[in-house]
């Protein structure tokens, strides 16, 4: 694995662009959700939420050109893939459910990330730094599902909860089938690449 002058590989360079990259249509997500959204606490935290994606694209950004570099432009974003895999949205049920499985995706790959140790403390410093607004956006999409189980039933928050967990469990195989060896750096020893931990980590 080829490394750049600034010691980390071209695969990570590569990562760190695709988290960029993800984070920046989460932003776009999330400021066109909350442009739909009555008043009340769910704006203000759909509002707080693309205000964090956007933030954390800048923060990708510099720590990426503290490295020595600019961020690659790739092609699609990982959630370009779940219209295909669950098809649109149909209303606000559907929109959180596919943020819980997509955030519970995000910060599993970030703590993977920060857990390997050939992680330059750059890298380590701005992952730090994004997981402790991942875990509030689990927080708060959580509340919010809960919340939406007097108006569609729980069978309904079950059914929408279940259909994109397995949409994003087809989304993350196609992108390992496509991107897998850009990330096999994290995982040395093979060992499988789904995440068992906490996703909330510490309060």
């Amino acid at each position: 694995m080829k490394a750049t002058a600034s010691g980390i590989s071209e695969n990570e360079l590569w990562l760190l662009s695709f988290y960029r990259l993800s984070e920046i249509n989460g932003a776009l997500f999330f400021g066109r959700v909350a442009r739909t959204l009555r008043p009340g606490a769910l704006q203000a935290d759909v509002t707080q939420h693309f205000s964090d994606e956007a933030a954390h694209a800048s923060y990708w950004t510099a720590c990426i050109r503290d490295l020595g570099h600019d961020a690659l432009k790739l092609g699609g974003a990982y959630q370009d893939h779940y219209l295909d895999a669950a098809g649109v949205p149909a209303n606000l049920l559907d929109v959180l459910a596919v943020t819980q499985a997509f955030e519970k995706r995000v910060i599993g790959q970030y703590h993977r990330h920060l857990r390997h140790e050939g992680t330059h403390s750059r890298v380590r410093q701005t992952l730090e730094q994004i997981m402790r607004d991942e875990r509030w956006h689990i927080r708060y999409v959580r509340r919010a599902i809960e919340q939406m189980t007097e108006r569609f039933g729980a069978d309904a928050v079950g059914a929408a909860l279940g259909r994109f967990a397995a949409a994003d469990r087809e989304v993350y195989a196609r992108h390992l089938a496509e991107h897998g060896e850009r990330m096999a750096f994290l995982l040395p020893d093979g060992s499988d690449r789904h995440d068992t931990h906490n996703p909330e980590g510490p309060t």
